[in-house]
């Protein structure tokens, strides 16, 4: 695997972890608002909104990467 490859992996890698933490948290924050503390469960969610607002960016992103490297390249002339 080149190096590009093995970078757009990590990174889609670190992207569905991301997704995964923060589908615990949201799980996490259900829990605590019915056991009674809406206002963590609030806070807790206020900072998964952040997650959510940064999900199509980083997919978009990771799709930009992704076609950039299989996109074939053009070999540099001598002296370039």
């Amino acid at each position: 695997m080149d190096e590009k490859t093995l970078f757009a992996s990590v990174l889609t890698q670190i992207h569905e972890n991301q997704l995964a933490l923060g589908a615990a948290v949201e799980e996490l924050s259900n829990w605590v608002e019915q056991n009674g503390d809406s206002k963590v469960a609030g806070n807790i969610r206020g900072a998964l909104e952040t997650l959510d607002r940064n999900q199509d960016f980083i997919a978009l992103a990771l799709l930009s990467i992704s076609t950039d490297f299989n996109e074939p390249q053009n070999p540099k002339k001598p002296g370039s």
